[in-house]
């Protein structure tokens, strides 16, 4: 089995993250298209079946069980000091989660919403790299090739979002204060959650472990009794906007296919494994480990619409997800050259 921190053990998690992305894209294409399920009801559930097959994996392996740099006591009570910002990045998450659904509701097509999220963390995680070198938190610098990918794949999201306005009918994003409050949730939180991530990556005591399967229990724990309680406050406080009604609909009456959608939600929790391990991967910059997982993503989003197309008879990759993928393509290239002068340097 490849060390942690090789080149190889990347690869695999990138082929576990690419592998269950890809079931977990076919799908949401075929709960969306043959079944018609709501775009609400599908994300609800789907995170359902996500979050019950997440926490059976952490309790059975014990991550909960922190390697700690040290320990600290608050209102009597001794726990890892860790815990004083991997919960906050639990609770950033649980408020990822609903904004990335409601992009979806917007009058915009998924590709498009897909494609300014994912631009959304590669611009973030460069922002990071930049405070964390400025901090003293981190002692690497961040190559030219890595800077060029990052144009390569904003180039490549640029295809996807110029191509989908117009088949948006020329929806104003900037201009829909909806649009912008929802993405600037999205972008606030996230940021703050990899910061945080790198901040655990950079701080880690001589000798202490890098834990990042400690870092995921106790996130997703946060992150669970975060959305718990949103959950609760929608069903009982929201008013009657229609995306407050349609996720009260899926909970009170529940669609026939809702137990599709939950094993749906199977892969979904899956690939957050794969997804944050490669964020948090040791002896790697925020810009490299978010490209790859954004790049990945992009590439396994591009290929379950082939296989849905050829297996479902779904819609076809139009020319923009072809000319984007050839400019991954290119980006990766450069990702490939960065990492293998990274490999030398930690040699």
């Amino acid at each position: 089995m490849p060390s942690e921190g090789s080149t190889g053990r990347l690869l695999q998690l990138c082929a576990g993250y690419f592998t269950f992305y890809v079931v977990y894209g076919i799908a949401v294409k075929y709960l969306r298209g043959p079944l018609a399920m709501d775009g609400i009801a599908v994300l609800t559930f789907t995170t359902l079946g996500g979050v019950g097959i997440v926490t059976p994996v952490i309790l059975a392996r014990k991550w909960y069980r922190l390697h700690s740099n040290s320990s600290v006591t608050r209102f009597g009570l001794t726990f890892p000091s860790e815990y004083l910002y991997i919960i906050p990045s639990g609770i950033c998450t649980a408020i990822v989660i609903p904004t990335t659904t409601l992009m979806y509701t917007l009058p915009i097509t998924v590709m498009v919403a897909m494609t300014i999220m994912r631009a959304s963390v590669i611009i973030i995680s460069r922002l990071v790299d930049s405070i964390q070198i400025r901090q003293g938190l981190l002692d690497k610098h961040v190559y030219k090739e890595e800077n060029i990918a990052i144009g390569l794949a904003l180039a490549a999201v640029g295809v996807h979002v110029y191509f989908g306005a117009r088949q948006d009918g020329g929806f104003d994003f900037l201009s829909n204060t909806a649009a912008l409050v929802i993405l600037g949730f999205y972008v606030t939180f996230y940021a703050i959650r990899i910061y945080l991530m790198n901040y655990f990556k950079n701080t880690r005591a001589s000798g202490v472990k890098l834990d990042n399967q400690g870092f995921f229990a106790i996130e997703q724990f946060a992150a669970m009794a975060t959305m718990a309680v949103l959950a609760g406050s929608i069903l009982l406080f929201a008013g009657n906007g229609p995306r407050a009604t349609l996720f009260r609909e899926a909970v009170s009456s529940p669609p026939s296919e809702w137990h599709w959608a939950t094993i749906a939600g199977i892969p979904f929790g899956l690939a957050a494994f794969f997804s944050v391990f490669i964020y948090m991967f040791k002896g790697r910059t925020a810009t490299f480990a978010g490209l790859v997982n954004r790049l990945t993503s992009l590439v396994a989003g591009t290929v379950a619409t082939l296989l849905f197309w050829i297996g479902f008879d779904g819609t076809a990759p139009k020319t923009q997800d072809w000319l984007a993928l050839g400019i991954i393509v290119l980006a990766v290239f450069f990702l490939a050259a960065a990492e293998r002068r990274r490999a030398e340097e930690l040699s």
